[in-house]
């Protein structure tokens, strides 16, 4: 949701650090692999009690997703490769904080396990819709809109990470959130598909 509707306000400081990557001569890949190490690097700083630093990287390698993106456009260097890199580091990057703080709190494993198969299913509706889709944005394939975007999914490992006596409660919370996501997909896929 954020992501959709926020973006705007805050894409001229985007376009500007998009420059700036540019000019330090850092391709989108480069961009996409810097974003992978930094959130990976969140789940096991969790593990190690560095929560504020855990939340610090996981924003940083957001800024450098959000890069990637825009110094593509920029270049005019998208590429099918890039946006291989750019879907599957991000699950992987999710799935790390999820470890981190599993491992770290296990007392909640079944919370996560729920988080987990609620991310499968809004991915899997997400990547299905964007394949057959006629349509596309301004990504490389056609983006759904939803409740749970990336910036809302940030704010929510944020939380879990920062506040472990209550990570169950919001991991729950999340996890509803994914999966009114994937139903508002789901039904938006109806809506395309339905008369074929």
């Amino acid at each position: 949701m954020l992501d959709t509707h926020a973006r705007k306000i805050v894409q001229p400081l985007f376009e500007k650090g998009g420059t700036l990557c540019i000019r330090f001569g850092l391709s989108p890949n480069t961009l996409t692999l810097i974003s992978f190490f930094l959130g990976v690097s969140a789940g096991f700083l969790v593990f190690f009690e560095l929560r504020v630093l855990a939340v610090s990287m996981l924003w940083l390698s957001g800024l450098f997703d959000v890069l990637d993106g825009t110094v593509a456009r920029k270049t005019g260097k998208s590429s099918a490769l890039g946006t291989v890199m750019d879907v599957t580091f991000d699950r992987i990057v999710e799935l790390a904080v999820v470890l981190g703080v599993a491992l770290r709190t296990p007392e909640i494993a079944i919370q996560l396990l729920v988080l987990t198969s609620a991310i499968i299913i809004s991915m899997t509706v997400f990547l299905t819709v964007g394949a057959v889709a006629d349509k596309s944005g301004v990504k490389s394939f056609y983006y759904q809109a939803g409740v749970a975007e990336r910036t809302e999914g940030f704010i929510m490992f944020s939380l879990m990470m920062l506040l472990p006596s209550y990570a169950g409660w919001i991991t729950m919370a999340f996890a509803a959130m994914i999966l009114f996501t994937a139903g508002q997909r789901f039904v938006e896929a109806v809506r395309i598909f339905g008369d074929e």
